[in-house]
């Protein structure tokens, strides 16, 4: 079956077609172009999205919003995690934290599904801490400083198939495919 990826990001793209191939999925980008609207919660900012793309096709689709959550920072940069990485990077983020003892963080990601008729959200999130230096040379965003729970790597040490086994895109993707072999059965 082809899911209908709406992104730019090929990264995201990427992460979501392995962990879909696994299950008999193909996810095809589509490059649309949604606003982002600047909320308080993921939810919001993808369902605003989601509605944007259904005024312009009906066809069935999934797009995600995803944030970075440092606890000591009362949850910043949060739902601004895109322009503040765009901004200052994960290293205004280490210089934000330096000196910290209190490192606790998480990722979170929201899918929004539009299966032709209404909207379906996913929530993933994994636990971890921020690290005191980058580290690794894959994946994307805030990955060289994320070090989830149960871990000593980052998330840009591990290979992509480590990271999407246990990431936040992949806890939220898992949730929409457990809730698409329900409804086809």
């Amino acid at each position: 079956m082809r899911l209908r990826f709406i992104t730019g990001n090929k990264n995201k793209v990427r992460e979501a077609g392995e962990r879909l191939a696994e299950l008999g999925y193909e996810v095809v980008q589509d490059n649309m172009k949604p606003p982002e609207v600047q909320a308080d919660t993921l939810e919001e900012v993808a369902l605003f999205s989601a509605k944007w793309v259904v005024e312009r096709s009906q066809e069935p689709f999934f797009l995600e919003d995803a944030g970075f959550f440092v606890d000591y920072l009362k949850g910043f940069p949060g739902v601004y995690s895109a322009y503040v990485f765009d901004t200052i990077g994960y290293g205004g983020i280490l210089r934000l934290m330096r000196c910290k003892t209190e490192r606790s963080a998480r990722f979170e990601a929201v899918i929004a599904y539009w299966d032709g008729r209404e909207f379906h959200t996913f929530k993933g999130v994994v636990k971890g801490t921020v690290s005191r230096n980058p580290r690794g040379e894959n994946g994307f965003g805030y990955d060289p400083i994320f070090i989830p729970e149960g871990e000593e790597r980052t998330f840009a040490e591990m290979s992509a198939s480590e990271k999407n086994a246990i990431s936040h895109r992949g806890r939220a993707i898992e949730k929409m495919v457990r809730w698409l072999k329900k409804k086809e059965t």
